[in-house]
């Protein structure tokens, strides 16, 4: 865009949202940088619309004058979907300023709010009602629902509740071409046409500008009861996970897998974290187990021990802590959440988010794991994940001793192929719930289904022929 073009286009953008919304030159590192600090960019300027009319407002300024835009929520996704190009020409359009919780409605169990609502702000006016918005990830204090929907995000109580498509009846979207479209619905059933909410949902914003959704909520478990078992193959954690599910059923809301390594990771960077099972050396698995139950703490702290002692007796398990309270629960979910950061704090790595069948991953593993240390003698694997809903972080750390970001650098795309391969081979994904951005981009063209492509090629032509919005993402 030539010079006096973009003095009018800021110009014109400063009178729709207000001078000091319109942010330019320096100090915008937290809006042009991804949280894993892999991608940076550099922004035209970052607009920060406070209503749904400013938004189709900036929209169709855009669309006047050509200009690309990249929508953002709380910047915290792992794939480069949310930050500028390095062009300088893109505008960044920043959710954060829509915060509104617009309606709870508990007869009907469902929320209304607006797309810039931190995860965290939706969990506790759910509360507040006495009620739960199930989804939880270790950033919902930081990840916005706008984010969480436009990533389809996943986290910790898939298992129970679904992935947030699951968990949203409606949206509110505005097109690329400015306008406004009120799908915020609160019906379970409407079959009136093709369901536009999840042509939206995991479109990485590519498609259309999440402002508001309308969510499910349901009624608060009376307990919750929380165990980290130790499991000496990952065959057992698989016979463990069936195990609680035939005993607990629905009751049975998360189920992480943590190898020993991550143990290994977070006690050497956090030692301040209680770790109960402290002798990690005998069990190389160890799995992170919650029921929540509408009866009792006694019926669930019941349930959870029948499950438990079975698995020790049949050799599922090596050994149990079961949390005596809700600040050791609590410590146990912070005990698994710190891998991330603590694998960040031993370095760079090959990030994974792959999904595979549940009775694929013991071989997929091992596997996988033989080949890794073939092609590269010493590579550290962080596995971990939510082994409920089959969804494994499959992450290559560089060998003891080897510089990071030279390892990353030189080993990532032949590590990828190879993981990507065996993931492949067993009808698995290379992407569970981080998405495609611009980190798996290439990746996905390469694996994905050629008709299957085609269509989604044809669906970003239809609704965004200028391809103006999030250019470069996701295909």
């Amino acid at each position: 865009m030539a010079g006096p073009d973009r003095k009018d286009f800021l110009a014109q953008a400063r009178q729709l949202i207000g001078a000091d919304h319109l942010l330019s030159g320096e100090g915008l590192d937290g809006y042009e940088k991804d949280w894993r600090k892999r991608y940076a960019g550099r922004a035209l300027a970052v607009a920060r619309p406070g209503t749904t009319a400013e938004v189709a407002a900036l929209l169709r300024l855009c669309a006047a004058h050509g200009v690309s835009l990249v929508p953002q929520g709380g910047n915290t996704g792992l794939v480069g979907g949310g930050v500028p190009d390095g062009s300088g020409q893109q505008l960044l359009l920043s959710l954060r300023r829509l915060r509104q919780i617009r309606q709870v409605d508990p007869a009907n169990l469902t929320l209304t709010a607006e797309a810039g609502c931190l995860l965290a702000e939706v969990q506790a006016a759910a509360s507040a009602a006495g009620l739960l918005f199930p989804l939880s990830l270790g950033a919902e204090g930081s990840c916005t629902l706008g984010g969480n929907l436009a990533t389809n995000a996943g986290g910790t109580q898939v298992l129970r509740y679904g992935n947030a498509r699951e968990l949203c009846l409606g949206l509110e979207v505005v097109t690329p071409q400015g306008e406004v479209w009120q799908g915020l619905c609160g019906l379970r059933k409407d079959n009136t046409g093709y369901d536009l909410r999840d042509l939206f949902i995991g479109s990485e914003g590519t498609l259309g500008v999440i402002t508001a959704a309308t969510v499910k909520l349901y009624p608060a478990p009376q307990a919750c009861m929380t165990a980290l078992a130790a499991c000496p193959t990952l065959d057992a954690a698989v016979a463990l996970l069936n195990r609680a599910r035939a005993l607990a059923g629905a009751t049975l809301t998360g189920f992480e897998l943590i190898s020993r390594f991550c143990l290994q990771l977070v006690r050497r960077h956090f030692p301040q974290i209680p770790q109960p099972l402290a002798d990690d050396a005998a069990a190389p698995w160890a799995v992170l187990l919650e029921l929540s139950d509408h009866e009792d703490e006694a019926h669930a702290r019941q349930l959870l021990e029948r499950i438990l002692g079975e698995a020790l007796e049949a050799g599922e398990a090596l050994d149990a802590a079961v949390a005596q309270s809700m600040s050791q629960a609590r410590q146990l979910w912070h005990l698994r959440e710190s891998i991330p950061l603590a694998q960040s704090e031993e370095g760079l790595n090959i990030k994974h988010d792959i999904a595979l069948p549940i009775s694929a991953i013991p071989a997929f593993v091992a596997d996988c794991g033989a080949a890794l240390q073939a092609h590269c003698p010493g590579v550290r694997l962080v596995c971990f994940g939510h082994l409920g809903d089959g969804n494994l972080h499959f992450n290559v750390q560089a060998p003891e001793g080897q510089d990071p970001a030279h390892f990353l650098r030189a080993q990532e795309p032949a590590i990828n192929a190879l993981v990507y391969e065996r993931v492949l081979q067993r009808a698995g994904s290379i992407s569970a719930e981080h998405g495609i951005g611009q980190l798996k981009r290439e990746q996905l063209a390469m694996t994905k289904d050629p008709v299957a492509l085609a269509l989604m090629r044809q669906i970003k032509k239809a609704l965004d022929p200028q391809g103006l919005l999030n250019p470069g993402r996701l295909l």
